[in-house]
């Protein structure tokens, strides 16, 4: 699995050059009077309460800046809203446009788990940003914390669009680690897959109720540690929520 993950982020990268090439032919376009623009989306905003924990889960982007330079504000994390306990993460990162349709992103990510006790840990983040082609949106990141654990996430989505405003999105998390974090839950190699698919109604572009499936699975000395807690390694159920963008 992690050398398919190596010849997926290699075909990333191929790809990247061949589009650089193409900027290159094609400059970036600077105008005198740009202006400064902002955007918000929660890509999830969703909950399954099947679940144990009664879950409320989130993805969020939001960036400031103008065409080519901005700062990007992303979080993602879960609330176990019968037990008020949750893990998330909060990122602040520095992006440039490289190329057509993809950014080069560099900055800090801080991880927080909260419950009886509230543990921290901060990373330096570097990645990209993009639209592979047929239009797959794709966020490979690389992670290193502040003890020197070296981590990669990869993220891919795609809309299909049923009609104009229902719209199918498969959506692909990865998530990998170079070395066992024991207090965070982290094993060697890949530690966990999240695979969904969520069908939504843009009642206004920005604003689509969704409902979906999701199916989560740890692997490895990840999920050996998640059932030393008592915890599943495997997972699905029905999610329900909405996707908000301004």
């Amino acid at each position: 699995m992690m050398r398919r993950i190596l010849f997926l982020l290699l075909g990333i990268g191929l790809g990247l050059s061949g589009r650089s090439a193409w900027a290159q032919a094609q400059p970036l376009i600077h105008f005198a009077n740009e202006n400064t623009l902002a955007f918000i989306l929660f890509d999830l905003l969703e909950t399954q309460p099947r679940l144990e924990g009664r879950p409320v889960q989130w993805d969020l982007d939001a960036w400031v800046g103008k065409m080519y330079n901005r700062l990007w504000i992303r979080s993602e994390g879960e609330l176990l809203t019968s037990q008020q306990a949750g893990e998330f993460e909060l990122q602040a990162l520095y992006s440039r446009v490289i190329a057509p349709f993809w950014d080069l992103q560099i900055g800090v990510r801080m991880d927080v788990a909260y419950g009886e006790e509230t543990r921290t840990r901060a990373h330096l983040v570097f990645g990209l940003e993009g639209l592979a082609p047929y239009w797959f949106e794709l966020e490979p990141l690389f992670y290193l914390s502040q003890d020197g654990d070296f981590a990669a996430s990869l993220v891919a989505s795609h809309d299909l669009f049923v009609t104009q405003r229902l719209i199918l999105q498969p959506r692909l998390e990865m998530l990998a680690s170079a070395q066992q974090v024991d207090a965070w839950g982290i094993g060697r190699g890949l530690n966990r897959i999240d695979f969904g698919l969520r069908l939504r109604f843009e009642l206004a572009r920005e604003f689509a109720p969704y409902i979906g499936f999701n199916w989560s699975r740890l692997y490895g000395s990840t999920a050996d540690l998640a059932r030393a807690e008592g915890e599943a390694a495997r997972s699905s159920g029905i999610v329900a929520g909405v996707r908000l963008w301004y």
